[in-house]
């Protein structure tokens, strides 16, 4: 308790009640002076004692800090598929440019851009006419040649009897067969001329050499084409299979083999946001080279891609599935905070009060991480309103969320 020194009326007889000057003279008034203190001593008096009292009282109270309002989840445990991801193109399964192998006038265009084709449909025809005739012509040559050597046959025959009987020399036998012989020979050559005639032909028909689409074409009817040309008279990519070609680090080759070894590796393609999932297929393989200018190894995996989600040349995001972690801790990735001692979570006591520990995260897939350490089942973590928090600080759970809400596949 304050001591306080409550001032004296200096001057005051308490005897007889009568103020005295400096020279011992009375003074009047003395009694009324007296009066008028006692009544301020006794009004003075409660007010004193109770701002000591309050005083006191707050000196020895601590006040409570208000609570925080945070959002909240429970650990929880999952099975979390663990992919690692590298930026990829899409390629297609086959990609053909279509050019003519002769020389001629294209008569039709038989295919509308963007058209899906199947293989053996005709896109384009050439002008015919000359190949034709040197066909014709071809056939011609063989039939007269056919005639010559049943001629040469016959004489050949003559004179094999006529030998016999020596009406005939050795030499004039001799002489025919070559005749004979030559003339096969023609007829071989002939054949191969027809061959030639006819794969001339055919090439003014221009047929699709596998199923796919194609796409813009880059000469109408009439134009004049020759089988030097280098632009290509259309594209046709067959897109179902595709396959995406894409890169990861190489410290990870290892991983990437040992998932092989375990079975086929599933492959996920996700558009250029990596949100959108376009596709699932398979790892096809793994190239035999490491580069070694960006550390980097190339993958290529194939997908079926019946909706054509796959489009090529597409750029694509594309994750390996290297392992699924069974029935392991996890919390929303939005609980995980990172400070100069490194990775820690805000974890709410059973009193209510907010606590700072230290994690081990492990891999992380969508808004899911791992917790290898650090974290127990039931405890509860703060995934928004962090940065109000201080160790101890009582909070309150606003909006509480499972862990295991999000979308884990």
């Amino acid at each position: 308790m304050l001591q306080r020194k409550i001032p004296s009326f200096a001057g005051l007889n308490r005897g007889s009640g009568v103020t005295r000057d400096d020279k011992g003279g009375k003074k009047p008034g003395g009694r009324r002076v007296l009066l008028f203190g006692g009544c301020l001593l006794v009004a003075i008096a409660p007010l004193y004692w109770f701002t000591e009292q309050r005083s006191s009282n707050s000196a020895g109270a601590t006040p409570r800090a208000p609570a925080v309002a945070v959002a909240a989840t429970a650990v929880t445990r999952n099975d979390v598929p663990v992919y690692v991801g590298g930026l990829g193109t899409v390629q297609a399964f086959a990609t053909v440019a279509i050019r003519s192998q002769v020389d001629g006038k294209i008569q039709e265009v038989l295919f509308t851009e963007g058209q899906h084709v199947k293989k053996g449909d005709v896109l384009i025809k050439i002008d015919p006419r000359l190949f034709q005739a040197a066909l014709d012509q071809a056939k011609a040559k063989k039939a007269q040649d056919e005639a010559q050597l049943i001629s040469a046959q016959k004489d050949l025959d003559r004179f094999s009897t006529l030998v016999v009987k020596n009406f005939a020399s050795q030499q004039n036998v001799d002489q025919q067969q070559a005749k004979v012989d030559q003339l096969k020979a023609s007829l071989a050559a002939d054949d191969g001329a027809i061959e030639s005639a006819q794969t001339q032909l055919d090439y003014c028909i221009i047929t699709a050499p596998t199923d796919g689409r194609v796409g813009v074409r880059q000469v109408d009817a009439g134009n004049i084409v020759h089988a030097s040309d280098q632009a290509a008279l259309v594209v046709l990519t067959q897109n179902q299979p595709s396959a995406v070609l894409f890169t990861l680090p190489a410290r990870l080759l290892d991983n990437v083999r040992d998932a092989m070894k375990r079975g086929p590796v599933e492959i996920q393609a996700f558009d250029q946001d990596n949100k959108r999932l376009l596709s699932s297929g398979t790892l096809l393989l793994v190239d035999n080279i490491i580069d070694q200018t960006t550390a980097t190894i190339r993958l290529k995996a194939i997908f079926a891609n019946q909706d054509e989600a796959l489009w090529s040349g597409e750029f694509v995001n594309a994750r390996v599935l290297l392992d699924t972690r069974r029935n392991a801790l996890t919390i929303p990735t939005a609980a995980v905070q990172r400070g100069p001692q490194g990775l820690f979570t805000w974890v709410i006591t059973p009193e209510g009060n907010a606590e700072m520990r230290a994690v081990k995260a492990g891999p992380t897939t969508n808004d899911i991480t791992v917790v290898e350490s650090g974290l127990a089942d039931g405890d509860r973590v703060v995934t928004d309103g962090q940065y109000k928090l201080k160790q101890n600080i009582p909070v309150t759970v606003t909006t509480p969320k499972l862990a295991g809400s999000g979308d884990v596949s």
